[in-house]
């Protein structure tokens, strides 16, 4: 077989009665904001800033206007995108302490392994929070199982959150710039070591919380959980952005030679919203629009690096965000006070951990400049479906028992189909399914708001509601009165779901 015939065979996608794309394989790079919502962006909507960067993406690639993360919250959805499965059949996915275990069985099949099995050179560059290791993790030694073990070549990520101990890099498998004359210890039930906390020590606080996070400060704010040690590898937030930026620079350039993967998870715009000084007031809006403006120059970089390396035009990157927005989320940065007229979830309702679409109907972005036209696409997308798309991108074939809920949704990535999913199940405080037009929310009786000033609906009802959100963008109308044929019906299609242990055929 000659390498054309072999690229015909292997890489279909890449033929559209049209010359060879590329003498290689795509490389992929995925950019993954964190609390980004669907109007943060200039090209969904912003209007108080602007996001050139992400625009730039946009303007070369497809925008698409109904691509879901698959919960309204991080953890979740980070499991879903990373094995094809929605996390809520699975337990202890929820939102994971920063000395959780790893989540991700080492062996099971994911959106990096697809690819490292083709000969991709696969990374992870930021947030990470699926958890390490297999239980009483010992921070001052070999951390393992994590991403090394679960399809990554390199690993240099942030445990979990930048508001969660323990605020360190781990690079493969070890803490960066640890001193192991200063062990670090991390618990999250009681204190540790002598270090002060923002509860009991306000006035060491150069960032105030407005809701816990009043555990150990590292950096003048204090977090969620107790730390001790590890002062040599400790992280300055203002340069967080800075340091995993380089890290995803440095490995684009790195692997330029062979196809690559690189999953870059960023920490922005999630809190303590701590822009570096260059962002400080670009926007008016306080630390969350500056954190903005610090997320697209990110996007700018990996653009440019692509470009300087001559990687642009056979590299398809895809931009996202892990769930929608949300204003005050722990600490008093005048996200609510400074917002103005921004909707952060454009004409959406809700936010972050609603059940409304706010939650989940995020910005996606995909460019590919020797393959996708410019475009803007309707089609329903979940980000459970990377992983058997990527699989489709290179020519496999799942697994029976791989990526049980996650479709090949290539031709609508591509932009050579309108058409995405028939379907798809929301995860936020209870599950909701969207077939068509129609969407459903089942009955919850948690709390109606986020709590604080600037709160959004999470929108937990103890009647079902249903939506026509091809109609109704906002839902704004519920039609379960009108039409409890269809209510029943979908309510049926869901339990099914729910049920069945998968929804890939």
């Amino acid at each position: 077989m000659t390498r054309s015939q072999f690229l015909l065979s292997a890489f279909p996608f890449l033929y559209r009665g049209r010359a060879l794309a590329a003498a290689r394989p795509p490389n992929v790079v995925l950019i993954y904001a964190d609390d980004l919502g669907y109007g943060d962006v200039s090209c969904y909507g912003a209007s108080r800033f602007k996001t050139p960067n992400v625009d730039r993406l946009a303007a070369a690639g497809v925008r698409f206007t109904n691509a879901h993360s698959p919960s309204a919250v991080c953890t979740p959805s980070r499991y879903a995108m990373m094995t094809g499965e929605y996390a809520w059949r699975k337990p202890g996915t929820g939102i994971l302490p920063g000395d959780a275990a790893l989540i991700v069985a080492p062996g099971r099949e994911t959106m990096a392994s697809v690819l490292q099995r083709k000969g991709y050179r696969t990374g992870v560059v930021g947030k990470w929070h699926l958890g390490l290791g297999a239980g009483d993790l010992n921070w001052n030694t070999e951390i393992k199982p994590g991403p090394l073990e679960i399809g990554f070549d390199y690993a240099f990520i942030i445990p979990a959150t930048g508001d969660r101990v323990p605020c360190v890099f781990v690079e493969d498998r070890r803490v960066v710039g640890l001193d192991p004359k200063d062990p670090i210890q991390v618990s999250y039930g009681k204190p540790v070591g002598s270090e002060p906390t923002g509860a009991e020590h306000p006035e060491l606080l150069k960032m105030h919380p407005s809701q816990g996070h009043d555990n150990t400060i590292v950096n003048g704010i204090s977090r969620i959980g107790y730390m001790s040690g590890g002062k040599s590898a400790r992280w300055v937030d203002e340069n967080i952005a800075d340091v995993l930026t380089e890290k995803a620079q440095r490995f684009i350039e790195k692997n330029s030679k062979a196809p690559f993967f690189l999953y870059l998870a960023t920490h922005d715009i999630h809190v303590p919203r701590v822009p570096n000084t260059r962002f400080v007031g670009k926007t008016g809006m306080g630390p969350r629009g500056d954190a903005i403006m610090q997320f697209d120059w990110t996007v700018g970089q990996i653009l440019d690096t692509l470009e300087r390396n001559k990687l642009a035009e056979n590299t398809l990157v895809i931009l996202s965000s892990d769930n929608g927005p949300v204003l005050d989320n722990g600490y008093k940065d005048e996200a609510v006070e400074k917002n103005g007229s921004h909707l952060p979830a454009g004409p959406l309702r809700g936010g972050k951990s609603s059940n409304f679409d706010g939650g989940t109907r995020v910005p996606f972005l995909v460019r590919w400049p020797g393959r996708v036209k410019p475009g803007v696409s309707g089609a329903l997308l979940g980000q459970v479906d990377l992983l058997h798309s990527f699989a489709a991108l290179t020519g496999q074939k799942l697994a029976a028992n791989s990526g049980p809920d996650s479709f090949n949704v290539l031709p609508a990535l591509l932009g050579d189909s309108k058409t995405g999913r028939d379907h798809l199940v929301e995860h936020a405080g209870t599950l909701s399914l969207i077939v068509g037009d129609w969407k459903l929310i089942t009955p919850n009786k948690g709390r109606e708001r986020t709590p604080g000033p600037g709160g959004h609906e999470l929108g937990n009802f103890p009647e079902a509601r249903l939506y026509n959100i091809s109609e109704d963008v906002g839902e704004k109308v519920n039609l379960a009165g009108r039409f409890p044929e269809k209510v029943k019906e979908l309510s049926a299609r869901l339990e099914t779901i729910r049920t069945s242990g998968r929804t890939r055929p």
